[in-house]
């Protein structure tokens, strides 16, 4: 997310986003954390274990450069010049983070390379991703960042990474730390607190007072009720066009929000102007919010004096911004003021309904259906079962030994060949993510083997939203479905077929329901954690030993070379990228393996999760090993065949010191000896307590 500068072309415009004030409102104290780098650093300090951030005494910033010159002498941390300008690491101080504040950054990216901001808290191994930019500038940019409240102390981490090019760097002008949301502003510092103007030739938002005279018959701000405060302003006394528009837009939040947004605006010529309110996702989709109606102010003529509040609930489970739009439909439009703009997570009104949570309709269905239900009296039903770890039959997708449901029609005494599994109701006007897994094996010439629909609750009626009816390969395969309903509906998983011999069997698995668009809440807010990887875009961050093997890991996807081994989709999509040992090009005994990243030490338990594929008549051995300071300590072992399917590990340790994790993968007896992982996850935490495993008994014969 990159700060928007505001446009600068007209005279009235009367602030600059190439600096930040020197001086800030007693109202909105800096909080610790804050650096300008005029003189000193504040406390920040390079980490040692990467390139220094330079402070340039002449321009009042910091720096770390592809090419260090010789008069940029300020290092703060290590003297490794062998290491400049490929990565450097800025610490800030501890930071108490009782309530929520906003960090705001000024910053440049000169050539290529890229700047991360991270947040460190203290006893974990991790560093949770807050933001990050690739996108080069001529000039100073503004970026806004919503800090959470912590209970324990945390650092501010900045990753600058300039490009190998000739005179790449990455600069930071300013680091600004106040209390609230960063959305939150009352437009008194230069800055706007991040707020953009979506630039358009002849109508714009602008600052008004600050004791300027601008334009005449200007209004008092609301924060001081004087002409010395700020406020945002838009006139049409320019616009040419029919229904020309003005935009001011927001920060971009960093995480979901639910709450009231506060406002603070003057409207002259009712039917001269339209004032909204929209949201703007990722994806550039609007919403609107709120819509200013008659106000019964005396005379519209007249100077703007009185100041209107307005309180609307937001509601947004992933990142958005505010856009406050005018639009004129002459010159003689008249003007909009706005000021004092704040959030608060308690909904306005004590009527409103709380977030619906979608989590009522997900379901790995380890313990139950969960709330999903079964209309028997319309044919055949679905049922759960689970099956053993075998080299016959794929199991869940959940862990591999767990349940899943299965619709197998050809069973079934009925003539239907029929089977509904019905979701709980969701409310209306929202938009879903319905995420699923699902497998098809034996099913001829049906164009619906499994289909999805959405049944409105008051019509009865039902809507096709998804199916699919191709023969698939008998793997677990993913699919999403963004969908939305006007009134409350439930969603209806159909498995059907048209006659006995077109039926095969539908298992289905891991539903996971959330609110928004699929594209949005993919990648929701941020990057993985470090420690985590589904290989669908690399290695992230993961190594290979290029000192000791004899071979490396292969990032692939579909099914390994050598048939009768190894698996035949990944875990994750079942269509994406895994990384498997290939046997046929080591000898037996040979191994691959493969480092995390250097990991920070910290006092309680860590867990790791991954998904291993060992199949194969000749398979080996795959082991998880902790290295510290050249000392290995076995974590997880398992040897020879285990199953067709992906099965999930989970083990928990503990380590006080810079640590890596490594995966080794040995190759058996013959070159049927694929071994696979996929879908790493390791996180601070003792890992939850394992779920009951299912009774397995008749169930298991389901082929």
């Amino acid at each position: 997310m990159r700060g928007g500068l505001f446009t600068q072309t007209a005279a009235m415009l009367a602030f600059y986003l190439l600096t930040l004030a020197a001086t800030i409102a007693a109202h909105n104290q800096l909080l610790p954390g804050s650096c300008n780098f005029e003189s000193n650093t504040c406390e920040y300090t390079s980490d040692a274990d990467f390139a220094s951030w330079t402070l340039h005494k002449d321009g009042h910033f910091i720096a770390v450069d592809t090419v260090m010159k010789d008069d940029q002498d300020d290092d703060i941390g290590t003297s490794d010049r062998t290491q400049r300008g490929i990565t450097g690491v800025l610490l800030s101080p501890a930071l108490e983070q009782g309530e929520w504040s906003c960090l705001r950054l000024v910053y440049q990216i000169i050539g290529s390379g890229s700047l991360e901001v991270l947040q460190r808290t203290e006893g974990k191994s991790f560093d949770r991703p807050l933001w990050s930019s690739q996108t080069p500038s001529e000039s100073w940019v503004i970026a806004s960042l919503d800090l959470q409240n912590n209970t324990e102390p945390s650092r501010v981490v900045i990753e600058g990474k300039p490009g190998r090019s000739a005179g790449s760097s990455v600069a930071i002008f300013e680091i600004h730390i106040s209390s609230g949301y960063c959305m939150d502003c009352d437009f008194e510092e230069s800055h706007l607190c991040g707020y953009s103007n979506q630039w358009n030739a002849n109508v714009n938002w602008y600052v008004g007072g600050g004791g300027v005279k601008l334009l005449h018959s200007m209004p008092n701000d609301h924060t001081y009720n004087n002409k010395t405060g700020q406020f945002m302003y838009v006139d049409s006394i320019y616009a040419k066009t029919f229904k020309e528009v003005a935009k001011l837009v927001s920060p971009m939040t960093m995480v979901p929000m639910s709450g009231c947004l506060s406002f603070q605006y003057q409207r002259s010529e009712e039917r001269g102007n339209l004032f909204s309110v929209f949201t703007r996702d990722r994806l550039g989709q609007y919403q609107e919010l709120w819509r200013a109606g008659s106000e019964n102010q005396s005379d519209w003529s007249k100077t703007l004096e009185e100041w209107i509040p307005v309180q609307v609930d937001l509601k947004a489970p992933y990142s958005v911004q505010m856009v406050f739009e005018v639009a004129f439909n002459s010159p003689r439009g008249g003007r909009v003021a706005l000021d004092d703009i704040s959030f608060s997570p308690v909904f306005c009104s004590m009527d409103t309904e709380p977030t619906f949570d979608p989590s009522i309709a997900s379901c790995d269905f380890e313990s139950g259906f969960c709330h999903y239900t079964q209309e028997q009296v319309m044919g055949s039903s679905w049922r759960r079962v689970s099956v053993k770890p075998n080299i016959f039959r794929n199991g869940d997708h959940t862990t591999g030994t767990g349940s899943f449901l299965l619709a197998h029609s050809w069973l079934s005494p009925h003539s239907s060949y029929l089977s509904r599994l019905i979701s709980p109701t969701l409310p209306g006007n929202m938009k879903y993510c319905l995420r699923f897994y699902f497998s098809l094996r034996g099913f001829n010439q049906t164009d619906q083997a499994l289909g999805l629909y959405l049944e409105q609750q008051q019509s009865s009626s039902q809507e096709k939203i998804w199916t699919q009816g191709e023969k698939s390969r008998g793997i677990w395969m993913e699919t999403e479905v963004t969908f939305q309903t006007s009134q409350p509906a439930k969603v209806v998983f159909i498995s059907t077929c048209r006659s006995f011999w077109d039926c095969g069997s539908v298992a289905l698995d891991d539903i996971t329901l959330s609110l928004g668009d699929c594209e949005l809440t993919a990648g929701l807010l941020s990057s993985p954690l470090p420690g985590q990887c589904d290989f669908e875009a690399g290695l992230c961050g993961y190594t290979q030993d290029k000192h000791t093997d004899a071979a490396d890991w292969e990032w692939r996807r579909g099914s390994t070379p050598t048939s009768y081994t190894g698996p035949s989709g990944d875990h994750t999509t079942g269509l994406g990228y895994y990384v498997h040992m290939e046997a046929s090009t080591l000898l037996p005994g040979q191994s691959v393996r493969l480092l995390s990243r250097p990991l920070r030490g910290s006092r309680g338990p860590q867990c790791l999760r991954f998904y291993y594929h060992m199949y194969g008549s000749g398979t080996g051995q795959l082991s998880v090993h902790l290295d510290k300071d050249g000392e290995d300590v076995l974590l997880w072992l398992r040897s020879g065949e285990q199953s067709i399917a992906w099965l999930r590990a989970r083990l928990e340790y503990t380590c006080d010191s810079q640590h890596q994790i490594v995966f080794k993968a040995t190759r058996g007896s013959s070159v049927r000896s694929d071994i696979a992982i996929d879908d790493i996850v390791l996180e601070s935490g003792p890992c939850p307590e394992m779920e009951i495993q299912a009774t397995v008994g008749t169930s298991n014969e389901i082929e």
